[in-house]
């Protein structure tokens, strides 16, 4: 699914020129695989779960990833989209995770307008703890089985909305009912 969402990007003219993507694992350590980055400059990666689950550690690194990015197009005048946080897991983070002091900033840049988190929980994920760290404007999204490639389809999708709007603009993302449970119309 990450490998058909990355030829995704590619293939739109706007949106590999527009879109920077970001990644970071969070098993035993918090790795920044990716850095923020256009699609044409870098390979991505195949990731495999395994280890302890530092989900908290993890998610402030891509807040802390976006903050700085946001800096850094702040002062070279360049314009730039809300940047987009989106957690995976299909676990429940370490008990040693403080999750409520996440919870709390996740909110305060959700309401800021600095960031847009979504987070999706796989096979195995606790969906009450990743609700109770969402902002409750957008719960915690469960992930129908094993399908990654339709939620990359989708995001892939989203991204190419968002990058193709103006600022101003309404936008409406398109449905998700092919790779999130409990979603209807």
């Amino acid at each position: 699914g990450l490998q058909e969402f990355y030829k995704d990007i590619q293939n739109d003219p706007t949106t590999a020129t527009r879109l920077e993507v970001a990644i970071i694992t969070f098993g035993d350590e918090v790795e920044i695989l990716v850095n923020p980055s256009l699609a044409s400059n870098f390979l991505m990666p195949t990731l495999i779960a395994d280890g302890v689950t530092k989900l908290v550690d993890g998610v402030r690194e891509g807040i802390n990833v976006t903050r700085s990015r946001k800096t850094w197009y702040k002062q070279t005048g360049q314009p730039y989209y809300r940047p987009w946080v989106i957690l995976i897991t299909d676990a429940d983070p370490d008990d040693m995770q403080d999750v409520s002091i996440l919870t709390n900033e996740i909110i305060e840049g959700m309401n800021k307008k600095e960031v847009f988190f979504l987070a999706i929980g796989a096979q195995g994920a606790d969906m009450n703890k990743l609700t109770n760290i969402s902002d409750p404007s957008i719960p915690a999204m469960k992930l129908k089985g094993l399908k990654f490639s339709e939620f990359f389809k989708w995001l892939s999708a989203s991204m190419t909305t968002v990058t193709n709007s103006k600022d101003g603009d309404k936008i409406n993302l398109p449905n998700p009912a092919s790779w999130m449970v409990g979603f209807s119309i």
